[in-house]
């Protein structure tokens, strides 16, 4: 119980749980107040979809001195997947959150890809913490699995089909570009500098074509799943 009144333990308790809460939060009642102002659904779920990936700026700011109370980073996703699970099982579609984060408006969407989405950020922050395959996995997930839907749906003209459900080469395209950029950013904030090596550039690099094929053969709604899985294993089995 001595443990539970170390300074690291309570000094990682609040920065974990609160500075999480307030950016994502923040994020969250902004798209609130925009998509009753007439700004788009979709776009509103992407911007948030984003927002919660980048989450991992909050890690620089723990200390994970006594090896373990650096979990605490993922207090919000614990939160949310608590909350996605009761608005998946009882809310109506009027719920603010399910107006927000849902592509139509059904409740029960709620259950999937934002649920996996708060599982992958769960088992990163946990297992990946301060690592480059989990800022790497996190700006792909995050960024651009967040921007292509959006991108294919109003610019995608070169559709295809493989497992899934119909992709296009714009949206397939965004995946890369934006979770390339995404890295470049999420790998500044989390480390202090650029990935300036040419064997992080090219690391980065594979994994977003890692990333466009596990996005592009995903089943509906598993995504948010498999490309984690995806890229945390090739890192894994190329690099480790």
């Amino acid at each position: 119980m001595k443990a539970l009144f170390e300074p690291v333990f309570l000094y990682n308790f609040v920065v974990g749980t609160f500075a999480p809460l307030i950016y994502i939060q923040s994020i969250i009642k902004l798209m609130e107040v925009f998509v009753r102002k007439g700004f788009p659904q979709d776009l509103s779920r992407k911007i948030i979809h984003i927002a919660a990936g980048s989450w991992v700026w909050v890690w620089p700011l723990m200390d994970p001195s006594d090896g373990w109370s650096y979990a605490f980073n993922v207090n919000i996703a614990v939160l949310w997947t608590l909350l996605f699970i009761v608005k998946g099982l009882t809310a109506g579609p009027e719920d603010i959150a399910v107006k927000t984060m849902t592509r139509t408006g059904d409740p029960k969407e709620l259950l999937k890809g934002p649920l996996f989405f708060t599982l992958a950020m769960e088992f990163i922050g946990i297992f990946f913490f301060m690592t480059f395959p989990g800022v790497a996995t996190m700006a792909y997930l995050g960024w651009g699995d967040g921007l292509a839907p959006y991108i294919g749906a109003r610019y995608g003209e070169h559709k295809y089909k493989l497992l899934g459900r119909g992709k296009s080469i714009e949206g397939s395209v965004t995946v890369f570009v934006a979770g390339f950029l995404g890295a470049l950013l999420l790998h500044l904030l989390v480390f202090g500098t650029l990935p300036l090596s040419a064997l992080r550039i090219y690391q980065i690099a594979i994994l977003g074509l890692v990333a466009v094929i596990a996005e592009a053969v995903s089943p509906a709604d598993v995504d948010n799943l498999l490309i984690p899985a995806a890229l945390l294993a090739t890192y894994h089995l190329l690099w480790s």
